[in-house]
């Protein structure tokens, strides 16, 4: 077997091109070949690398003949090789979702690819495992595809409010798919990128960057690094070794991609081994999905999915069984594989274990870190596995593999040797069993499921049956974690909440609320307590005070700790706008605050200069209306008339923007003012119209326009005030 010395120095001719690429260690610090410091005390740093379409069978440690990966299979060679490992989807939001927040694809937030109707958003509530190590003190970086928007910097589907200190890269799902774009995202705000820039190259010369930044300490790191590769277009620099084949240009590019995937991980190696911290540190690669087809791409040239049947968006083992490799020198033993079935959404709670990090309790997720140690019989293991999919994009293998049905909804589960799959007449994951087709294998005899056994095994069908049942649940709500704050729509006091969603007690908890000079911040209660128990919540309420005149808007930032973590909140003071001074449009005036499910609340910008056409078109029926606001369940958008109005009027309503999506869409409004509840509509749906809102609001101080979701799914819930107008006294 080659040595480790080898592996750290040597790599594919893609590596040589790479290291020209990115930022070198300093000078003092050891080569690549030089020996390794011993491993100091403290949690371990931590590396997860998550490639986009990599196939079960892309990569030399997993059977690849075609395609060079000599990083990666040392990698595996030198450190632990899952067999069973699965992302948590067929496709890629939903399987990252289930990644960073440790819940199943019946649980998470984002259950479908954003053009398949669902939002794929995280929400304040989605805890993921970077938000779970900030606590326990790691500096974190994200260098790549998020995937998750809406394309915004404040926002709390953002990489920054879900725990990445540093981020690089893509926001948004589709501007990923671009490997030359015209710009990043760096932390909140576009960067621009210079033209011809392969983006592939300056992320990594970023994760690698922080690398050199955080190597030396103090604190632990985490680096989350998501490269496109090898997703569609098959576009690279250079097809290097393979421009004599005899494949497509496709083909040759696609696995150029994934050789210089391999090349990018062995420098990430190499950079930890420069700064003498690789026995201190633990690296995962795995793949978000089974191997993809687009752009003229043959998977079966190279036998992308290995033995398994199925492509990316098939609930079939090649399109979820993906590779997984663990790699940490003096912690895991060489050469060493392991057959536990082991979802992606372990990930979150295997991390918090390793770091010592408090993980929410209501994961779905189990810590495979036992597994790691060496100590496998110790790790805990999942009574079964659930996948569900949604999914309306087509490829023809996928489709041939799931018989035509690649548009219907579909679930699996596996439990020990037994795998189902079930597709559903049409969309509708609630109709009754009996209009399923179901399908059953044995993956211990048959892991290519080709023979279905669901007419000879009536009780286990019944079994799995129920167990796909138990394993969705329209909506899941999360177990509060951490530490929020809220202000007051005055502006005038702070509600803090450190929330203990963890299995163990936390002790010596506290809570505080820094302000600048010449303010004061004074809790109308408690603020510190001897023990947290789980499930349990220290709330304080804080009265704020600002010099006079008050400022603009401040930033604070609340701190908690624990004897063991600490935690932060940042929160904005802002004071009130001025209230109307005279007749006018609710666009035209400055809001108090603004929340939104999806995206900005969008906005006629017209100022009062036009009625109509120049902002954001409101239609109902065909009919189109001026001044509004479109917003997206579930939202409030609240403003100060400082008891100064006589009457809101406005038409509200899913507007014809997502009826010609989809007529799915099921709102309610509500109108609230200084806490009373003015008014609460019937369920607004495209079908039914708006509903006229004419409403008198003398001596109201704040008024909220609040959207709810009326069925339980907030796809199709794109909803619009339109002429929403105030008359003043």
């Amino acid at each position: 077997m080659p040595s480790r010395r080898h592996f750290l120095a040597g790599s594919a001719a893609a590596a040589a091109g790479l290291a020209a690429a990115v930022p070198q260690p300093p000078a003092a610090a050891a080569g690549a070949n030089g020996p390794a410091a011993a491993a100091p005390a403290g949690p371990p740093h931590l590396v997860v690398i998550l490639a986009d379409d990599l196939g079960y069978g892309d990569l030399g440690a997993y059977g690849q003949k075609q395609i060079t990966t000599p990083r990666l299979d040392r990698l595996a060679a030198e450190g632990l090789r899952f067999t069973d490992a699965y992302a948590a989807a067929a496709v890629c939001a939903p399987s990252r979702a289930a990644l960073l927040t440790g819940l199943h694809t019946g649980h998470a937030a984002v259950r479908a690819n954003p053009d398949s109707g669902g939002q794929g958003g995280l929400g304040a509530g989605d805890t993921t495992f970077a938000e779970v190590l900030r606590a326990r003190g790691y500096r974190t970086g994200l260098f790549g595809k998020w995937g998750f928007g809406p394309e915004a910097g404040d926002q709390p589907s953002h990489p920054g409010a879900r725990g990445f200190e540093e981020f690089y890269g893509y926001i948004d799902h589709g501007h990923a798919h671009q490997y030359y774009p015209a710009y990043l995202w760096h932390n909140g705000a576009r960067e621009p990128v210079a033209a011809g820039t392969f983006a592939p190259d300056e992320i990594v010369r970023r994760a690698l960057g922080f690398i050199d930044a955080h190597a030396a300490g103090p604190d632990p790191f985490l680096l989350f690094l998501t490269p496109t590769l090898p997703h569609a277009p098959s576009e690279v620099p250079d097809v290097g070794a393979y421009a004599s084949t005899s494949w497509t240009q496709a083909n040759k590019a696609h696995a150029a991609q994934i050789s210089l995937l391999d090349a990018q991980v062995g420098a990430v190696v190499d950079r930890l081994a420069a700064h003498g911290v690789a026995e201190r540190t633990v690296v995962l690669f795995a793949s978000d999905n089974g191997p993809h087809e687009e752009g003229g791409v043959n998977p079966d040239l190279f036998d992308a999915n290995g033995p398994l049947r199925g492509y990316k968006r098939n609930l079939y083992e090649g399109g979820v069984r993906v590779p997984l490799i663990a790699w940490a020198p003096g912690r895991i033993a060489p050469g060493t594989t392991s057959t536990r079935p082991t979802p992606l959404y372990d990930v979150l709670p295997t991390l918090a274990e390793l770091a010592g990090a408090p993980a929410p309790a209501d994961v779905d997720g189990l810590s495979a870190a036992a597994v790691l140690g060496g100590a496998a019989a110790l790790a805990p293991l999942h009574d079964h596995l659930y996948w569900y999919r949604d999914e309306q994009g087509v490829t023809g293998r996928a489709d041939a593999a799931d018989g035509g049905r690649a548009k219907r909804v579909a679930e699996a589960v596996r439990k020990d040797r037994w795998k189902a799959v079930r597709f559903a007449p049409a969309r509708d994951r609630t109709a009754p069993d009996a209009q399923w087709r179901f399908e059953l294998y044995d993956l211990a005899a048959d892991p290519g499921e080709q023979r279905d056994l669901a007419a000879a095994n009536p009780a286990v069908v019944a079994d799995l049956t129920a167990r796909l049942r138990a394993s969705w649940a329209d909506t899941y709500p999360r177990r509060p974690w951490g530490l929020t704050a809220a202000v007051s729509a005055d502006a005038t006091t702070v509600t803090t909440r450190l929330a203990n969603g963890t299995a163990r007690a936390w002790p010596d908890a506290r809570v505080t609320l820094p302000v600048p000079a010449g303010w004061t911040a004074t809790p109308a209660g408690p603020a510190a307590t001897a023990s947290l128990a789980p499930g349990a919540a220290l709330t304080t309420t804080w009265k704020v005070t600002a010099p006079s005149p008050a400022p603009a808007a401040t930033l604070l930032t609340a701190a908690a700790t624990t004897s063991a973590y600490r935690f932060t909140a940042p929160l904005r003071l802002t004071p009130l706008p001025a209230p109307p001074a005279r007749d006018g449009w609710l666009s035209d005036l400055p809001w108090v605050s603004a929340a939104n499910g999806w995206g900005p609340v969008e906005i006629d910008r017209s100022n009062g200069r036009k009625e109509a056409g120049d902002g954001t078109p409101i239609s109902f029926g065909g009919v189109t209306y001026p001044k509004g606001l479109g917003v997206h369940a579930p939202s409030e958008v609240v403003y100060h008339l400082g008891g100064r109005a006589d009457r809101f009027t406005a038409l509200v309503g899913i507007d014809d923007f997502s009826k010609n999506q989809s007529a799915a869409g099921a709102t309610r409004a509500v109108v609230r003012a200084d806490g009373r509840t003015l008014l609460t509509t019937p369920v607004l749906t495209a079908a039914g119209g708006p509903v006229a809102v004419d409403l008198d609001v003398r001596g109201v101080r704040l008024l909220h326009l609040v959207v709810q979701d009326a069925n339980a799914t907030t796809s199709f819930d794109h909803t619009s005030w339109a002429r929403a107008r105030v008359t003043v006294v």
